[in-house]
């Protein structure tokens, strides 16, 4: 009976050793299922017949769509500063509403190198001649009425390097009254937007005519390319 016992143990166990692969390769196709078995607990479901959500950067707003946004837009353009000064009070008195901005345009000079006007023709003439010893031949008399009447040009430039670099040029030739003279050709001047509510843009323009009837707006140029 013991013999029996010890037998079927040993045939067991033999039996185990060749299913687990000891005594070679099994031809049973389950011999190593439990060990290929997946981590069941740690299994995460990522879908359940739905495609995951993929998260997407918020899009960001050109400058012509927020410029676009605004209601209305118009633009007066080389304005005096003064007129500039009028415009805005009348925004912030009436139409508080509005918002502008301006952008400066530099004006322009150009500069007189000359004698000052002399005080009748005798003391012209005798400068003149002055003039002519110290072979300075680049001159002219200003024969015309009002302050400058009987002055003498001695150069016109546009800008005031080249405007002292002459002046200095006839100090040392001798000519000692000779000075330079800012001329204002066109004032500083500069454009404006003003943005704001469309429902009020005709009070806007109305406003805009009856304090400048000379000036003309017209619609902003970002606004009109986001409009197309």
């Amino acid at each position: 009976m013991r013999v029996l016992v010890f037998l079927l143990i040993l045939i067991n166990l033999l039996f185990l050793a060749w299913t687990q692969g000891y005594l070679g390769d099994s031809s049973n196709p389950d011999a190593h299922r439990i060990q290929n078995q997946l981590l069941a607990d740690q299994v995460k479901v990522v879908s359940r017949d739905e495609p995951p959500e993929v998260a997407t950067a918020p899009k960001k707003s050109s400058k012509a769509e927020e410029t676009s946004s605004a209601d209305a837009c118009l633009l007066l353009s080389d304005v005096s500063i003064a007129e500039i000064a009028q415009i805005e009070a009348l925004l912030t008195e009436k139409l508080p509403a509005f918002k502008s901005e301006r952008t400066a345009i530099t004006g322009g000079s150009s500069y007189w190198v000359n004698i000052p006007p002399l005080a009748n023709k005798k003391e012209a003439d005798a400068k003149v001649a002055e003039l002519k010893k110290l072979n300075i031949t680049e001159f002219f008399v200003v024969q015309e009425t009002g302050p400058n009447n009987r002055a003498i040009s001695l150069g016109l430039y546009s800008n005031q390097a080249a405007a002292k670099t002459r002046l200095e040029a006839l100090a040392n030739k001798g000519v000692k009254s000779a000075k330079i003279v800012e001329r204002i050709v066109k004032p500083a001047s500069a454009s404006i937007e003003i943005r704001g509510p469309e429902a009020q843009a005709d009070a806007l323009r109305q406003a805009i005519a009856e304090a400048l009837p000379e000036s003309k707006s017209t619609a902003c140029k970002v606004q009109a390319a986001a409009k197309q």
